[in-house]
């Protein structure tokens, strides 16, 4: 029996539930910050908290954007959205995604390669397993499709306060398997493109974590946060105190910040994600 199982699946209910608000909210004109911040306030008004900033990020952008505190943007037609979001008890998380082409339907392919390659991949998905048949599956569908998996990018296992814990999943077939055990908790998460394939390092998207823990003696106010966020992501938008986001800006070295990816050809990104705890004859789908 998986220790903690009520928690893991609470807060792939959770999880799931804050993904369907975000993607339910993605329309011509709305703002990120408030889709940002309905879809934390649902996170935490069912008694949970973000595993990580939602991501909401654009077209050539792949993962990692969150809005800041004072964000204008708003969304326009045609633009292709993912939603990754999940949610948290106690550092028992969940991670799940969907994209959105936001007031059209232009890009139906692209969509529709990575819920193929998530229905695909996670059909194969069990306990004692080494990830290659996984990648396959993921890879057959999105070429089917007429495009490319981004093979930078993976599914992954997670672990309490750790997201990604150490395996990855593959979504191409070439690269090095790992090997799954029965009551590992996996998120298998395809990402496909009409781009090149690969992803490269855009500017700061307004998240970070922790790398050390600062020492509560000479950076009080930083180890209090560490208290809060221990070394999930966050961002700024979770810091009310105007005085204590500069602090942290400046105070870099206690910190991994993470940069926006971008696929490399310019192409359109779509993404697509579930949380699984994995049996020996399949996988529950948790989020």
């Amino acid at each position: 029996m998986v220790e903690h199982l009520e928690l893991w699946r609470k807060a792939g209910k959770v999880g799931a539930l804050a993904l369907a608000t975000g993607v339910s909210m993605a329309r011509p004109g709305q703002s990120l910050i408030d889709i940002a911040e309905e879809v934390e306030k649902v996170i935490r008004t069912e008694g949970a908290l973000p595993s990580f900033p939602v991501n909401l990020s654009i077209d050539v952008q792949a993962a990692h954007y969150t809005p800041s505190p004072e964000d204008g943007r708003r969304l326009r037609d045609g633009e292709v959205l993912k939603v990754d979001v999940g949610a948290q008890i106690d550092g028992y998380a969940s991670d799940n995604a969907a994209t959105v082409e936001v007031g059209s339907s232009r890009h139906a392919a692209l969509l529709g390669a990575t819920r193929d390659a998530l229905e695909s991949g996670s059909a194969v998905l069990r306990g004692g397993m080494d990830t290659r048949a996984v990648s396959q599956a993921i890879e057959r569908a999105i070429h089917a499709r007429g495009l490319k998996p981004i093979v930078d990018l993976s599914g992954h296992t997670i672990e309490r306060y750790l997201l990604h814990a150490g395996k990855s999943i593959p979504n191409s077939a070439g690269q090095p398997p790992a090997r799954l055990e029965v009551g590992e908790v996996v998120a298998v998460e395809p990402f496909a493109t009409n781009g090149q394939g690969h992803i490269h390092d855009g500017p700061f998207g307004n998240i970070m974590r922790f790398r050390t823990e600062p020492p509560a003696d000479r950076e009080p106010e930083l180890a209090s946060l560490f208290t809060r966020f221990r070394t999930l992501p966050f961002c700024l938008r979770w810091v009310p105190d105007p005085e204590v986001r500069t602090l942290v800006l400046r105070r870099r070295k206690f910190l991994q910040t993470y940069p926006v990816f971008l696929e490399t050809g310019g192409g359109l990104v779509s993404q697509a994600e579930k949380t699984f705890l994995l049996l020996p004859d399949g996988a529950e789908t948790l989020t």
